[in-house]
């Protein structure tokens, strides 16, 4: 699969085809954990400027281009009869790898984070949804910093569960460094830094209009209905990648 280097971060140049099909393969491999990232502008952004996550990015073996501004710019570096036409987004991602896994025995998902409640919606919803699929196991994690013991109890919830598809909703950065950190002591699997997927297949928070998306304005739908809490981020981190992608052009 081909890479390409957007503000620093290696995207993959892939459709969700091509994604569910990495994904699969290597979950099917069972030999290690595998970690994979749906990366939007506040992502690379971060990864930019922030070396710690910078860091943790690098332990990551698939990253998908989720914002349309990621696409566009892997297409500026792309042969003609390669350009992408939609981006890898990290919540749809999860509905085409359930839709894949249907009757498909050899594979098994777990869901981590968020609220019990939140994933006792998801269980019901995607049983609904994608009957077939397994929904192997989930764990609520507590709020906050995280007794000594949990990582030991959510491994051994993993292992019990025998599932190799891992969905991972904890918040960015919080996934991405969790993943990363134990990404050698994880059971064998895929391992998902997912965000706001499970609040948005829960039904706990609206996505955006799909003529949003396409325009890359996701960011400005999603921070109008939580300015207080994802204003400053995104005006934040798309200044910052602007600013990045344009000195990268500039040196280039």
């Amino acid at each position: 699969m081909k890479r390409i280097s957007v503000i620093g971060l290696p995207l993959a140049a892939t459709t969700y085809a091509g994604a569910v099909g990495w994904v699969l393969e290597h979950a099917a491999k069972a030999d290690r954990a595998y970690a994979v990232e749906a990366a939007n502008t506040h992502v690379a952004a971060l990864a930019r400027h922030d070396a710690s996550f910078g860091e943790t990015m690098e332990r990551f073996d698939l990253i998908c281009p989720d914002g349309m501004p990621l696409v566009w710019s892997l297409n500026a570096k792309l042969p003609t009869g390669e350009k992408l036409t939609d981006r890898v987004y990290g919540p749809t991602l999860m509905l085409e790898t359930l839709k894949a896994t249907v009757n498909r025995g050899e594979f098994r998902h777990f869901l981590l984070g968020g609220k019990q409640s939140t994933l006792e919606k998801l269980i019901h919803t995607f049983a609904t949804r994608f009957p077939g699929s397994a929904i192997a196991g989930i764990h609520s994690p507590p709020f906050g910093a995280w007794p000594a013991d949990e990582f030991d109890r959510v491994c051994e919830k993993i292992q019990a569960s025998r599932a190799n598809l891992i969905w991972v909703g904890l918040g960015c950065p919080k996934q991405e460094h969790w993943i990363a950190r134990f990404k050698d002591r994880l059971p064998p699997g895929v391992y998902f830094g997912i965000g706001a997927a499970f609040a948005f297949h829960a039904g706990e928070v609206r996505q955006s209009p799909p003529i949003l998306q396409r325009f890359g304005l996701e960011w400005a739908y999603r921070a109008a209905m939580e300015p207080r809490r994802l204003f400053k981020r995104y005006f934040t981190y798309n200044s910052l990648f602007l600013y990045h992608l344009l000195r990268d052009q500039m040196r280039d």
